[in-house]
């Protein structure tokens, strides 16, 4: 990470986003835990009923009639990924990952963080060529609670790896919008690609010709999204592409840019998004059942290896990259942060959540037992990793304040 201090209107921007993110994560744990208590309660045959009632016309053959579930999940969801777009284009311009002295340390930490957990869930789901298209769940990292276990924290982290965490988690966002697209698409219609295509094309050419009203490019990515949803790649992948074509003012080192469409439309959907969108996206897809749960079904290859990927696997990789980084002088520690807070970090990266639900709700299309297995697998690791990395930098925290790191510099310990 860069080893200058930050402007004030930087440490502003940074304050806005952590405390955004932050809220919503907190939010997001609730729902989460709400929906355990409702499907294993009374209400529990109610719950999974009202989620698969029917509503709204039949738009795709692929996905039969549109459900509650479906809407929230190929529909709501879109503007999560809209979100995602968003933040990945500003960071990579205008942000924190603007310049490969930024960039390398994050991504080298996100393409690690996506590979071992995908390698160990692999190994522990065996020869089972069903269980195999899983291998992406533990892949992710969920920004929103990641940072919602931070600012449970206060002052006990310092602002440099809340910085890193965050930069890292939209690393991989991107590299899970790249997987969703590639391998998890099956059969695709051509012209309703193309249609896709130009649509995209119009709306980058409004963006050259300096077209700045939102809701031009609101109604593109509308369209946008129903032709993705019609061509077979998830209708979700329309949200990021459209975002790309959305112009940008850059403003390094200042405050958001007033005339700017992309920093107008990123801070319009943050309280959306963190508020609403997420929480009911939690509380729609985190319900699973625990009737009858025992040892051996925590033990089975599926959530096992999700279990296994997102809380060894995660904290491993991405600890492992940051150390390596810095012993092979590709990049400094993060400012402040000793090694043992670096760690802490690290765990909580395998707090996968919202991605890793999404995904996993991919993989097993028409599996509603393994899309159970993949949840509980989910939320155990991802449990594990948010309490395991808050005792973890709550006592490496000390007395309240973040202790320094004794040197800064590139060199390893």
């Amino acid at each position: 990470m860069a080893d200058e201090k930050p402007s004030r209107a930087e440490k502003s921007a940074m304050r806005r986003f952590f405390s955004t993110e932050a809220a919503g994560g907190l939010l997001l744990m609730a729902a989460a835990a709400a929906a355990l208590v409702v499907a294993n309660g009374p209400l529990g045959e109610t719950y999974r009923h009202l989620l698969h009632v029917g509503v709204g016309p039949n738009l795709t053959p692929k996905l039969g009639p549109m459900t509650v579930e479906l809407w929230i999940n190929d529909g709501l969801m879109a503007f999560f990924f809209l979100l995602v777009g968003l933040e990945i284009k500003r960071e990579f311009l205008d942000g924190n990952l603007a310049g490969w002295d930024r960039r390398r340390l994050p991504l080298i930490a996100a393409a690690a963080g996506m590979a071992l957990p995908a390698l160990l869930y692999l190994a522990a789901a065996g020869g089972d060529p069903l269980l195999r298209r899983g291998w992406a769940i533990p892949a992710a990292t969920d920004i929103a609670f990641a940072l919602g276990v931070l600012a449970l924290l206060g002052p006990r982290v310092p602002a440099s790896l809340k910085l890193f965490l965050a930069t890292v988690a939209i690393a991989d966002d991107l590299g899970a919008v790249t997987i969703i697209a590639l391998f998890y698409t099956d059969a695709l219609d051509f012209r309703a690609l193309g249609a896709a295509a130009l649509i995209l094309a119009g709306l980058f050419a409004l963006g050259r010709l300096g077209v700045t009203r939102l809701w031009i490019y609101l109604v593109g990515a509308a369209l946008l999204w129903f032709a993705t949803l019609l061509s077979g790649v998830h209708a979700t992948v329309a949200g990021v592409l459209a975002a790309a074509a959305v112009p940008l003012v850059g403003t390094p080192a200042a405050p958001d840019a007033a005339d700017s469409p992309l920093h107008r439309l990123e801070h319009g959907l943050a309280p959306w998004v963190g508020f609403l969108i997420l929480p009911v996206f939690g509380f729609a897809n985190a319900g699973v059942s625990l009737a009858g749960l025992s040892g051996a079904a925590l033990l089975a290859p599926l959530p096992l290896g999700i279990a296994l990927g997102l809380f060894l696997g995660k904290q491993l990789a991405i600890f492992g990259a940051v150390r390596l980084s810095v012993a092979f002088r590709l990049a400094a520690r993060p400012q402040g942060a000793s090694w043992l807070q670096v760690y802490g970090v690290a765990m909580l990266c395998g707090i996968g959540f919202t991605m890793s639900l999404f995904i996993g709700a991919l993989a097993f299309p028409g599996q509603p037992l393994l899309v159970e297995e993949a949840k509980l697998g989910i939320l155990l690791g991802s449990g594990l990793s948010a309490i395991g990395g808050f005792l973890l930098l709550r006592l490496a925290g000390g007395g309240g304040r973040a202790r320094a790191a004794p040197e800064e510099s590139g060199a390893s310990d």
